[in-house]
Formats: structure tokens, C-alpha cells, sequence
């Protein structure tokens, strides 16, 4: 649903546009990424975690932390090279020094 609607001014148009208030839901692929898409998915995974780890989200950055280390597992050793090292060196660092299993768990400590 869109309105436009134009008001006159002295010689000056004014536009207002109304959109949508929700955007229309995307549907789920169905098929698995594999290739360059999937290691440009866990790069994009890892940067969304970094950047919730900078912002202290780290319930926001576990979540994304874990599905980064998902894709990542399915990564070959040939793919796994081609993730920019700055990114695996701070994945690897994160998941062992901050959420690993010797690590009290997030609501566990209560």
C-alpha cells in the first residue's frame, strides 16, 4: 500500500511517501550455500559477531559465535584458508578463551 500525495508551495512540489510499515518476510533457502557464498556467509557471520563483542552484546555475539563455528565446521581445510586469518585467529581466540566448555554456560551461574 502506497499514498503519494504532492502539496504546492510557490513554485516548490513536495513529495510524502507512505510505505509499508513491515517489509515482506524473505523466504528460507532451500538450498545449502556451498562454495565462495558459504565462506562469504561465515566471514559475514564472524564480522556480525565481532562487531556485538566491540558493542559488550555478548549474548547477541554467542548466538552469532556459534553459527559462525557451524558454517565454519563444513568449511574444507582448502576453504578454511581462504577466511581472512585476522577473522579465524579472532574466532578461534573467542571460542576457546571466552565460551568454551570450561566456561560457566549464561545463566548457569545463578
Amino acid at each position: 500500500m502506497q499514498i503519494t500525495a504532492a502539496l504546492a508551495f510557490s513554485n516548490v512540489c513536495v513529495y510524502l511517501h507512505r510505505q509499508p510499515s513491515m517489509p515482506a518476510k524473505k523466504k528460507p533457502s532451500t538450498k545449502p550455500l556451498t562454495g565462495a557464498a558459504l565462506i562469504k556467509e561465515v566471514c559475514r557471520r564472524i564480522r556480525v559477531a565481532r562487531g556485538y563483542w566491540d558493542a559488550h552484546n555478548n549474548r547477541a555475539c554467542r548466538g552469532e559465535r556459534e553459527k559462525a563455528m557451524a558454517l565454519y565446521e563444513t568449511l574444507s581445510e582448502a576453504e578454511r584458508n581462504k577466511v581472512p586469518q585476522v577473522l579465524r585467529v579472532w574466532l578461534r581466540y573467542r571460542s576457546e578463551k571466552y565460551f568454551g566448555d570450561d566456561r560457566t554456560p549464561p545463566g548457569g551461574g545463578q
